[in-house]
């Protein structure tokens, strides 16, 4: 019994700190979308430059996620993620200095270099420490913290943004920085991983595109890559497109901050569900009842409609991020899991460079937002029928 009791405070404790540091990363990132929509007023940006914007923040978790999803396989999980926190942090808070757009461009490369190799270290770090029968749910719960980092960032930009600017915004990305000094005395690295020898780089790629593996690898980066690619384009460019629609900057935050606490739901149904039918219900479920909110959302033609398909779009869509970032890690052995995860997740940013971008380009041209978020009901389904018939449910499990 004691025993129990000490594994479950130690889970809570690993769950709640790394949480914290999953809040800061969504902070950050939920920052640019309301950032770029009150840049587009101030800087006289384009829509082509808001959409270089997000994507250059994408492009470097990307090289992020690949990065330290490799470099955790080798030197643990512990120490990548401590580095990661530092890295986006402090170029985040820099981004509050930034004197011109080339200069928040670079800054914003190496805010997302250290977002997205967090991610998928913090996901493997929890996955590798929890029981079997708990871990889908642990994750999910982890990645509910995305939520409430969300939910803190449409706050900061409510309260802070219309009357401090900006780059006060920026500056209190800064604060994960002294977060990283508790975390670090806080959590202890994956037992799994202190009980496996490193393999070199080139044997741990060549294992996840294995006969063994192959299968699976191909669809999770599908998976990856569309749910990426749907978030990214939408939701990055939310607040912007409230603004296109006719609404003033300060109730197009007021409208976003209501749709974005239907994350919590959707994240916490997820973790109920993913334990009760297992994860390729979750996923194929939560990625139909996007795209069926992203097209409802796309043809809303009163305010109304507009929020209720916002909020539907939120709930669905964050409940899917969490099944599929407790269901990638589940795919792999210990020896890659991190490795395979973080080339997954890396994959899928080049939706997050690719979608902004597209965004932009289409408003410029005076494509309609109907258009736009058909494109987007299109290609989360892929990701549905990618898990419906090319994944395998691992709840309940023991991963290698």
């Amino acid at each position: 019994m004691a025993n129990t009791l000490w594994k479950e405070r130690r889970t809570r404790k690993l769950l709640g700190s790394a949480g914290f540091s999953w809040l800061f990363d969504a902070m950050d990132v939920g920052i640019i979308s309301f950032v770029a929509a009150a840049l587009a007023k101030d800087w006289d940006l384009s829509a082509g430059q808001v959409g270089w914007l997000t994507s250059l923040n994408s492009l470097g978790m990307a090289f992020g996620a690949a990065a330290a999803g490799v470099l955790a396989d080798r030197y643990g999980r512990k120490s990548i993620l401590l580095w990661t926190l530092l890295i986006f942090s402090a170029a985040s808070g820099l981004s509050a200095l930034a004197t011109g757009f080339a200069m928040l461009c670079v800054l914003r490369f190496i805010a997302g270099f250290g977002l997205g190799g967090e991610l998928p270290v913090a996901s493997t770090l929890v996955s590798e420490s929890v029981p079997a029968e708990e871990r889908g749910r642990a994750v999910v719960l982890l990645e509910s913290f995305w939520a409430i980092g969300w939910i803190a960032a449409a706050l900061i930009a409510y309260f802070i943004i219309p009357d401090y600017g900006w780059r006060v915004a920026f500056a209190i990305g800064a604060v994960p920085a002294l977060y990283a000094l508790y975390l670090r005395r806080a959590i202890e690295d994956s037992p799994r991983f202190g009980r496996v020898k490193p393999a070199p780089l080139r044997s741990r790629i060549a294992a996840v595109w294995s006969g063994e593996h192959r299968k699976s690898t191909i669809m999770l980066w599908v998976l990856w890559f569309t749910v990426v690619f749907s978030y990214y384009g939408m939701f990055l460019w939310l607040p912007t497109v409230m603004v296109i629609k006719g609404y003033s900057l300060v109730k197009s935050f007021e409208y976003v901050l209501v749709m974005t606490l239907a994350q919590l739901p959707g994240y916490f149904t997820a973790a109920y569900f993913i334990e009760k039918f297992g994860r390729r219900f979750v996923l194929v479920l939560y990625l139909a009842g996007t795209a069926a909110s992203a097209a409802w959302f796309g043809t809303a033609d009163s305010t109304t409609l507009l929020i209720a398909a916002g909020i539907c779009l939120s709930f669905f869509n964050l409940g899917a991020w969490g099944g599929m970032y407790a269901y990638t890690p589940e795919l792999y052995p210990t020896s890659v899991r991190s490795t395979g995860t973080g080339l997954a997740a890396s994959f899928g940013r080049i939706g997050g460079i690719i979608a902004p971008l597209l965004v932009g380009f289409l408003v410029e041209r005076g494509v309609g937002l109907s258009v736009i978020f058909g494109m987007f009901f299109v290609m989360v389904l892929i990701g549905a029928a990618a898990v419906l018939f090319l994944g395998k449910e691992t709840k309940g499990i023991e991963i290698g």
